[in-house]
Formats: structure tokens, C-alpha cells, sequence
């Protein structure tokens, strides 16, 4: 049995990604942890940001579009499914979809404790290099 996805998209999500993908290419996500546009999920082209020993992969969404989340705030949601979902609003000037007139945004839930236990043993999620 394969431990439960840490990251999971909606299907607004993964429509608006799909059309990003088309205008940009591959894509990736950040999540910062950071206050305001900085606690919202970020998407750039592929490679754009660069990410380091303090970036833990979360894992992929929509096919093969990596998402990372900053160490620290890893530790704060360890304990917790991601899900991205798109909002109406404008979201963070760097984003991708900030000119599309909404935004990415982090919905969370809790693991049950036997998730907690499948992802335990699974070990940790890669981090960057």
C-alpha cells in the first residue's frame, strides 16, 4: 500500500494549470510560508525558482508539475494533506496565473493517524539540492 498523496489539486486547479502549461511550458510550484503573497501557493515556469536544501518536495500534480514547500513550513504542515485550488481574485505578481484575474490557493486537511503512520514509514519527502 503506497502512502497517501502529501498534495492534490482540484479540477479548477488542474484546468488552469493545463492552460498555463500551454502558454509557459512545464511548471512548478513554491510554497513559501512567508506572509501575505508568500502564503499562497506560487507557480512559475519550470526551473525559474531555484530550490535548495530548504525546499521539500511535496510531491506532483496534474501529470508531472512538481510542487515544493519551504522546509520550515513543512514542519508546520507535515501533518497535513495539500490541496491547490483556484480562487477569483488577483493572486502574487510573480505567479503565473496572476494576470487570469484569480489565484492559487492552499486548502488543508489533517492525516488520520494511520496516513500519519503510511507516511512515516514511507520515510521523508525528497528535499532540494
Amino acid at each position: 500500500m503506497s502512502p497517501p498523496s502529501r498534495v492534490l489539486t482540484t479540477p479548477e486547479a488542474d484546468a488552469l494549470i493545463a492552460r498555463l502549461t500551454a502558454r509557459h511550458g512545464p511548471l512548478m510550484f513554491h510554497q513559501s510560508g512567508g506572509c501575505c503573497d508568500g502564503s499562497a501557493p506560487m507557480c512559475f515556469p519550470l526551473g525559474e525558482f531555484r530550490t535548495g536544501g530548504q525546499d521539500v518536495l511535496l510531491g506532483h500534480v496534474a501529470g508531472d508539475v512538481p510542487v515544493w514547500i519551504g522546509a520550515a513550513q513543512f514542519e508546520y504542515w507535515r501533518h497535513t494533506q495539500v490541496t491547490i485550488d483556484v480562487v477569483p481574485g488577483r493572486g502574487a505578481g510573480m505567479s503565473l496565473e496572476s494576470p487570469e484575474g484569480v489565484r492559487f490557493i492552499v486548502r488543508s486537511r489533517v492525516f488520520s493517524d494511520a496516513e500519519a503512520a503510511e507516511l512515516a514509514t514511507a520515510g521523508e519527502p525528497p528535499r532540494g539540492g
